[in-house]
């Protein structure tokens, strides 16, 4: 059975499953099922879910970067960037630039623009013709620019 099965079997009864019974899968497999949940719009069960993964591989990269892009659907944008740093630390050198774009993205929805410009500018480095991350870049700069400019006339 899987775990969308097993999910849904417990749900109908009105429960959850326990620890143990998520413990039997993987972090891939958990975080299919995360994405199946999502894809049928039932956040709360994905969102449940998403955390147990998390409490019970905290270090897994399937883990974190499913419950960091459900943070972003929640608007949590502190738990997506929390989540998103622990990746990037686990991953290195091997830090995808998908994952580069979303810190972007949520370190300037938590009000963040140096850092999210800062990441912007990491990930180009790693990846100079990835489009997302220089169009966030060129994004933030000229916000950057604005608000010394609008900050410089006050004065």
């Amino acid at each position: 059975m899987t775990l969308i099965q097993e999910l849904m079997n417990q749900a109908a009864v009105g429960g959850l499953l326990s620890t143990q019974a998520i413990k039997r899968f993987s972090p891939a497999e958990i975080r299919e099922a995360i994405q199946s949940l999502v894809a049928t719009e039932q956040l709360d069960l994905a969102n449940a879910l998403g955390d147990a993964g998390l409490s019970l591989y905290p270090e897994s990269d399937d883990i974190l970067a499913i419950t960091s892009l459900l943070a972003m659907m929640n608007q949590d944008w502190q738990l997506a960037v929390e989540l998103m740093d622990e990746l990037m630390q686990i991953q290195g050198a091997q830090t995808q630039p998908f994952t580069y774009v979303m810190l972007v993205r949520a370190l300037r929805c938590n009000l963040e623009p140096a850092r999210a410009l800062e990441v912007a500018r990491e990930g180009l480095a790693l990846y100079p013709g990835q489009i997302e991350l220089l169009a966030e870049k060129l994004s933030l700069e000229s916000f950057s620019d604005s608000m010394v400019n609008t900050t410089g006339n006050q004065h």
